[in-house]
């Protein structure tokens, strides 16, 4: 079944509008691009997320929490959204739904997706545009002559998601998140790259007075926690390590490779959100992220700069996208590197970190590039 809130009247959605304006930052670019939006067209956007978390995340969910902003920053422009996600979300846009939770264990299964995406066509057939953020829903799209789709690829294009890309893109626009991820397959035709973006206002900054450094993250090989122990131990620093360790594959990795290496100086607290994790990134030093692979964005790295707390990682993925070095943070290529870096970290300026985030990455510009893409869709 799927249900859909509609507002009661004009003066109820213009009201819901104000409350979800961007304060401050965000604010001040959107009112910088007002007389350029006045010249847009007003459209309807439907947003198609997974099936996999609520929007927002309760949790982990980089993905979710991407849409979450687009569809609030899409309407602080003014525009018209219809979300279609699954009924535990919050987001705070009319939604449409079919499945009445979120089935994060079941991630990756085409049965699970394709329902999803099937009555999330048929839901949002009357939008102008729809903007779809899941894997199999382009391909339904083409199979059922939707037009007027634009995808952003979320994860890698390796594998046989490359494939799925390159025949994507020779028919609808593709969304890129960096140019990092777009080079990894140049035969893919990417529309464009479109860095994710945050609200600045909801991220305190902090004073880097805890006394830690901090690894936020999924506890895998690939994002380097084991690295982030060791680093930190031969820099003579403590390591509080907030990770999501709720899959087999995480547990494994957590018990054999980061448990043994254990001791007083490394706080394991868990998988942490909202205030709890505002906190952690603001009272951290730095961040410590020495990821091990070709990362396509790493929103970890924007949220911890917009709390002022400069980033230590590896230049990987799009990490010298968003890291510069030397003034938001250091990018390391090997042990010794992290160790130097991490005793440079007080000659960094969080003031330098946060100023980053207003100019580069936030919100209210990845909602403006949005925008442009849309709108040059809608008028082919």
């Amino acid at each position: 079944m799927h249900v859909l809130i509609y507002w009661a009247s004009p003066l109820q959605r213009d009201e819901c509008h104000e409350r979800f304006l961007p304060r401050g930052a965000d604010a001040v670019a959107i009112a910088i691009a007002h007389d350029e939006r006045m010249m847009l067209k007003t459209m309807t956007v439907g947003l198609l997320a997974p099936p996999w978390a609520a929007i927002p995340p309760p949790g982990y969910g980089g993905t979710e929490s991407v849409v979450c902003q687009l569809a609030r920053g899409l309407t602080a422009a003014g525009q018209q959204v219809v979300l279609y996600a699954t009924s535990d979300s919050t987001a705070p846009v009319p939604t449409l739904y079919a499945m009445a939770t979120a089935d994060w264990d079941r991630i990756g299964h085409g049965e699970v997706e394709l329902p999803h995406v099937m009555h999330g066509y048929e839901a949002l057939a009357g939008c102008d545009i729809i903007h779809d953020h899941t894997l199999l829903g382009p391909a339904w799209a083409l199979a059922s002559g939707y037009d007027r789709v634009v995808t952003t690829c979320h994860g890698p294009f390796s594998g046989d998601l490359r494939a799925i890309y390159r025949r994507y893109g020779k028919r609808l626009p593709v969304v890129a998140i960096s140019h990092d991820q777009a080079a990894h397959a140049p035969e893919i035709a990417v529309d464009r790259v479109i860095h994710h973006g945050l609200d600045p206002d909801e991220y305190p900054v902090g004073g880097g007075d805890g006394g830690y450094l901090l690894f936020l993250g999924r506890m895998t090989p690939d994002k380097g926690v084991r690295e982030a122990v060791i680093a930190a131990r031969a820099a003579g620093e403590p390591l509080v390590i907030a990770a999501k360790n709720r899959e087999p594959a995480e547990k494994a990795y957590f018990t054999e490779q980061v448990m043994p290496l254990l001791t007083d100086d490394v706080h394991v607290v868990g998988e942490v959100t909202g205030s709890a994790k505002l906190s952690l990134l603001g009272g951290a030093k730095a961040l410590l992220n020495p990821i091990r692979w070709a990362e396509p964005f790493g929103l970890v790295m924007i949220e911890a700069m917009a709390c002022g707390t400069p980033v230590i990682a590896c230049p990987n993925g799009a990490a010298p996208e968003i890291v510069e070095t030397g003034s938001t943070g250091f990018l390391c290529s090997d042990p010794a590197e992290l160790v130097a870096a991490i005793h440079r970290v007080d000659q960094l300026s969080r003031d330098a970190c946060r100023a980053a985030i207003i100019q580069r990455f936030s919100t209210a510009r990845m909602v403006a590039d949005h925008l442009a893409l849309y709108q040059e869709v809608v008028a082919r």
